[in-house]
């Protein structure tokens, strides 16, 4: 069995972080590790309060692992402050760690800000270039971007030139855009759309971290990248479609960890 580390933080409602990484990873076939970056305060309707490890905490966390069970493929979440960055991107640089997938989270569905301005640039400077993709949805795009993207055009665009800009793999997420849940990705000079069907379902906690994981799980398996994204797209449209509830509103990875055995194989 292959190995994948997370490397986020964690989430106590079990929806999105570390928790929701767990559960995509085991549900696509792949033996789960993980590096804590944060203990978070957080539900469904928002984030209440983050607690940083210490920044050599995580250097031993990461040690720990690859020291042991180096891992086939990093999915990296949330990282809230440059010094946390700065530890993940020397660890990750002196292993060697291949099949890296940056998920820049910087503001949570709900709204609450999970990342600080210096840590999105120390991330940018160190971080993505390592990446083998990275993962933003619209809003965060806009952010690395800096100009506003209101329809396929400017995904184009922007996927491109944040990719020549940091030397990686892009893929623009477009589940917020209302007409569509049509996604692009840049691969050193190629476009390609991964077009997916709207599901109206108001439980969206943590389908980033979600979709991110299941990427990194099957690139560990061996799968070519837009294959992978293709598999991921595919398992967390399921999720989706699966409209289970737990309460004010779950996240999908409650639903994806109740999708059967048939489901995960058809996704290899």
């Amino acid at each position: 069995m292959k190995a994948v580390l997370s490397i986020a933080g964690s989430d106590c409602s079990g929806g999105a972080g570390i928790q929701a990484d767990l559960k995509t990873m085991t549900m696509n076939g792949v033996y789960a590790m993980t590096a804590i970056t944060a203990l978070t305060a957080q539900n469904t309707l928002g984030v209440t309060g983050i607690l940083d490890v210490p920044p050599d905490f995580l250097a031993q966390q990461l040690d720990a692992i690859f020291e042991d069970i180096p891992p086939q493929a990093v999915k990296i979440g949330m990282i809230s402050s440059p010094a946390l960055v700065e530890v993940v991107a020397d660890r990750l640089t002196h292993y060697r760690a291949e099949n890296i997938v940056v998920d820049p989270v910087m503001v949570s569905t709900s709204g609450s800000v999970l990342s600080k301005d210096s840590a999105i640039g120390v991330m940018k400077e160190k971080l993505f270039p390592l990446a083998t993709v990275i993962t933003p949805n619209i809003p965060e795009a806009q952010l690395l971007w800096g100009h506003p993207i209101p329809g396929p055009q400017e995904m184009e665009q922007a996927a491109a030139q944040l990719g020549q800009a940091y030397g990686c793999a892009v893929l623009c997420k477009g589940g917020h855009r209302v007409q569509d849940a049509n996604d692009l990705l840049y691969d050193h000079g190629v476009l390609t759309w991964f077009h997916g069907q709207r599901i109206p379902n108001p439980n969206t906690h943590g389908t980033g971290c979600t979709l991110s994981s299941a990427i990194a799980a099957h690139l560990a398996k061996g799968a070519p990248l837009d294959e992978a994204i293709r598999r991921a797209k595919d398992y967390l449209s399921g999720a989706l479609a699966a409209m289970l509830d737990l309460g004010h509103g779950s996240g999908p990875l409650h639903h994806a960890f109740s999708l059967t055995e048939e489901h995960t194989e058809e996704q290899g």
